[in-house]
């Protein structure tokens, strides 16, 4: 089994930014895709942005242009880059990796607070 561990979230205002960790426990290039999920309170997990092992990126709609994700290979590390933060950004956010005929595996999540 694959450990994910997220961190870097907190309380931030309005306009602010974050950048969100997700630190794998063996080489990501063992991935067929990685993504960063969301849920807020009452809402159900909703997706948020993707990278694949050839380096596609991918992202709703709702943060196209304000969040970036990226990775760090040597480190096995995921990155989300947030920028412009809103208050409907709020939720905890988890990381998710996909190996095609195995399955997924899920990090614990980071909260992320944006209020004033």
């Amino acid at each position: 089994q694959v450990q994910l561990v997220e961190s870097g979230g907190g309380l931030v205002q309005p306009g602010g930014s974050l950048r969100l960790s997700c630190a794998a426990s063996r080489d990501i290039f063992s991935f067929d895709a990685i993504t960063w999920y969301r849920q807020a309170p009452g809402k159900a997990r909703e997706f948020v942005a993707a990278i694949t092992r050839g380096g596609t990126t991918n992202y709703a709609d709702s943060v196209k242009g304000r969040f970036t994700i990226s990775r760090d290979n040597a480190k096995n590390t995921v990155y989300l880059q947030m920028n412009a933060l809103k208050p409907e950004d709020t939720a905890i956010y988890y990381c998710r990796t996909t190996r095609i005929g195995l399955g997924y595996d899920w990090g614990q999540g980071t909260q992320v607070t944006v209020s004033s």
